[in-house]
């Protein structure tokens, strides 16, 4: 399962360093939040959120408090809510650098200002609901790639719509159109065995796909400059550069 993609190649990356000891500033909100939890004050957990809150694609994210609280039980069942509260802040949580501060091997995470900025964990109602919309996703696009087993980007150049697909055992599928055509119509372009590869430790990374002499490249940028796009379509022919073009990452 490709879990909050963004969250997977963070762990990836700071399970290879040490973590440091939880300083006394930060066990004092770390604390706060699981008595909140204990008890599940809601709103004020809800006040500490880093909107929007990532959910496992297709699962929509959590865009504001109001929603946060509406779905909360849908995040902390019983099994998060007890690793949470048993949790100790000066045993359990750990200080990984810039990255944050993670709980165990990173169920939840939060930055150093004591925002909540990720939560690394699917219930059984999310699980489900994960499962019934990747059904239906499956009704609402084309015939020929309605197989797949998870969906992963949408993403939207000036010119093109690109849908890319999991479809299993690290490959990958990329499926293009017009960006005035639908993904119920056929697409223009189809190709698999694309590859996912890891651009650094900031959770920058790229899917790359071939095609003969042609090779599409979609660069998801999660840290990058201040006016950096979120994603990229860069095409190459025999390796020259023939497309370059900033992409949006359409939310779900």
């Amino acid at each position: 399962m490709k879990k909050l993609i963004y969250i997977a190649l963070l762990i990836f990356s700071v399970t290879n360093i040490s973590g440091q000891e939880l300083k006394k500033e930060y066990q004092k909100f770390i604390q706060v939040f699981i008595d909140n939890v204990q008890v599940d004050k809601k709103e004020e957990i809800a006040k500490i959120i880093s909107y929007p809150l990532k959910r496992d694609t297709p699962i929509p994210s959590i865009k504001n408090k109001a929603e946060f609280i509406k779905r909360y039980s849908e995040i902390f069942d019983a099994a998060l809510k007890k690793e949470i509260t048993s949790s100790k802040a000066d045993k359990d949580w750990t200080e990984m650098g810039w990255r944050g501060i993670m709980l165990n091997q990173g169920t939840i995470w939060f930055d150093e200002e004591g925002r909540l900025i990720s939560i690394n964990y699917q219930s059984k109602f999310e699980s489900d609901l994960k499962n019934k919309l990747i059904g239906s996703e499956k009704t609402k696009v084309h015939a020929s790639i309605s197989k797949f087993k998870e969906p992963v980007y949408v993403l939207e150049t000036s010119k093109f719509r690109i849908r890319i697909d999991d479809l299993g055992n690290n490959n990958f599928r990329y499926a293009s159109w017009s960006i005035k055509q639908k993904m119920n119509e056929k697409p223009d372009l189809i190709i698999t065995n694309g590859k996912w590869v890891q651009d650094g430790t900031g959770g920058n990374h790229y899917i790359e796909f071939k095609k003969g002499n042609y090779v599409y490249v979609c660069d998801i940028i999660v840290l990058g400059e201040k006016n950096s796009p979120p994603a990229r379509l860069v095409i190459t022919q025999n390796g020259k550069e023939i497309l370059n073009q900033d992409a949006k990452i359409v939310p779900r």
